[in-house]
């Protein structure tokens, strides 16, 4: 929105087409503005929507009847949430067999966090203290995304020798381990397979 700002008027409109938006699932019509604040022709409607399309706080689909889309500073700034499920929890200490069940979903602002969730998008929360090094604190809830490679340096929740654990990737002469944020625990090393189930694209911690 540009640095024109709105009259009263204006904004009281803007307020009424947002409202009518969320309500119905669709715009006013200019004659339904006229009638609600008591203009006597739609022509002083239209005087006021165009005003909006000229200041940045309405858009307008040509040819489209009912296609105004609020785009007010505050509409931007408003809050997206998505819900993003759980499955269990993971280690950040000495891996453990994996045991990965549905334990609900956490409701987050994606624009805060500043990621775009897919259907691969999921959330473990954290256990244990060997991540310390990188801010992860046991309780928080870390988010992968599922089918991405893995790049040097990335926190990854990964299956090593079939045991699940949540610790940094890294490679050594082309061969992949796992490292540790805390120095009293040691590097892993695969001994037969390690898989990358997600790499970390966000961490949440709840207040305690």
């Amino acid at each position: 929105m540009n640095s024109m700002k709105l009259t009263r008027q204006q904004q009281r409109i803007l307020d009424f087409i947002r409202t009518q938006q969320q309500a119905i699932g669709q715009s006013p019509s200019l004659r339904e503005i006229a009638r609600h604040f008591g203009f006597r022709s739609m022509t002083a409607a239209m005087d006021h929507v165009r005003a909006l399309i000229r200041k940045g706080a309405l858009k307008h689909r040509p040819g489209q009847a009912r296609s105004w889309q609020v785009v007010s500073l505050f509409e931007d700034l408003r809050s997206v949430v998505v819900d993003i499920p759980v499955y269990g929890s993971i280690p950040a200490g000495l891996s453990e067999e994996q045991k990965q069940e549905a334990t609900g979903c956490i409701s987050v602002d994606v624009e805060s966090l500043g990621i775009r969730p897919t259907t691969r998008t999921f959330s473990l929360q954290v256990r244990g203290d060997s991540m310390i090094g990188k801010h992860i604190m046991d309780g928080d809830y870390a988010i992968f995304e599922h089918g991405v490679t893995p790049r040097s340096g990335d926190v990854v929740a990964a299956l090593i020798d079939n045991e699940s654990t949540l610790k940094t990737f890294l490679t050594e002469r082309g061969k992949p381990y796992l490292r540790a944020e805390n120095p009293k625990y040691p590097k892993l090393i695969p001994a037969t397979e390690l898989v990358i189930q997600g790499v970390m694209v966000a961490l949440l911690r709840k207040r305690r």
